[in-house]
């Protein structure tokens, strides 16, 4: 983070996704911003203008987010993500979804509520399309963890614990009473492609807000 990131984080609390530095090894490990926990019954979900966590919608459903889910900071799903997923279905005219990268994590341990920085290491992602956008989950591990932390690739990963993440991205905008959702997950991809993935955001990041870094060192 530049020095006047850093100065202004001391006096304010860092916007996390424009505040906090994805990490000097990105794409290989990342800082992630936690919203939701497997304990959460509802919905949270950063407010874009603010930075703080906001209450986005109860569950209606009884399924719960399986993993630890939020997004990589300073990452942003546009041209260049789509692009990837267009080239890998074939299919023309694909845009990102406009939020930045969503990340689920892996980790043994109890962690009980959001609203946290992590340190996690991508192995793989699920290419989710979402009315004709750009939806990647990159699925992740939390570095050091003991039980997921020598994790480096999705085949590592009981099948079942992929299973239930699937399910879940597939169904978990679904509300009683409405049409389903048209979301599908084309492909599972490795840590590879993940690694392009996130690098294809941190892209469309750096095109989208380059002057909002510029008029921060103009202060």
């Amino acid at each position: 983070m530049d020095p006047i990131g850093r100065l202004m984080g001391l006096r304010y609390k860092s916007h996390p996704w424009h505040g906090v530095d994805i990490g000097e090894n990105a794409p290989e490990t990342v800082t992630a911003y936690v919203e939701i926990v497997p304990t959460d019954t509802v919905k949270y979900e950063v407010d874009k203008a603010s930075g703080y966590l906001k209450l986005d919608r109860p569950q209606k459903y009884s399924n719960t987010v399986p993993a630890l889910y939020g997004f990589i900071p300073q990452t942003f799903c546009s041209d260049r993500v789509g692009q990837i997923s267009a080239d890998k279905t074939g299919r023309e005219g694909m845009k990102g979804d406009g939020d930045p990268l969503d990340i689920c994590i892996l980790t043994e341990k109890e962690i009980t509520h959001g609203d946290i920085l992590i340190v996690a290491r991508p192995i793989g992602g699920f290419r989710m399309i979402d009315d004709n956008t750009a939806d990647d989950k990159i699925i992740a591990v939390l570095e050091s963890d003991l039980v997921y932390g020598s994790y480096r690739k999705l085949e590592d990963v009981n099948q079942l614990v992929i299973e239930r993440l699937r399910h879940y991205f597939l169904t978990y905008k679904d509300m009683p009473g409405q049409e389903k959702t048209k979301a599908e997950i084309t492909h599972i991809y490795n840590a590879e492609e993940a690694h392009e993935v996130i690098r294809a955001s941190m892209l469309d990041y750096k095109h989208k807000f380059d002057n909002l870094r510029q008029m921060l060192s103009d202060v």
